[in-house]
């Protein structure tokens, strides 16, 4: 059974950091796709930043030069380093699995949810 465990939410001012953490377990992480998906209240689920298994990263525009996204896959764990954080930032905050490898940027491509972690930002 396929777990994914976000931490690492909470409330943070407007310029400040947040680091989230995704623990993974039954599944081979070092070998799949990961990625991090956000949704803020009224809006459709978003893609912020993924990452093949060989490393390869994609963010998107509006985290870009911003947000980090790693991956230790000797501690079966994916991370999300926020920096710069806005309000518009403030949203759930998905980690997502892929049963695939390579770089994968649709939200159809991840089969494996996190149960979500809040993020808000305050102005």
């Amino acid at each position: 059974q396929v777990q994914l465990v976000e931490s690492g939410g909470g409330l943070v001012q407007a310029g400040g950091s947040l680091r989230l953490s995704c623990a993974a377990s039954g599944l081979t992480f070092g070998s799949r796709a990961m990625g991090w998906y956000r949704q803020a209240p009224g809006k459709e689920r978003e893609l912020v930043a993924v990452i093949s298994s060989g490393g390869s990263i994609y963010y998107a525009d509006s985290v870009k030069g911003r947000f980090t996204i790693s991956r230790d896959n000797a501690k079966n764990t994916l991370y999300l380093q926020m920096n710069g954080l806005r309000p518009e930032d403030t949203a759930v905050y998905y980690c997502a699995g892929s049963s695939r490898i390579g770089l994968r940027t649709r939200t159809d491509d991840y089969q494996y949810w996190g149960q979500g972690a809040q993020v808000t930002v305050s102005s």
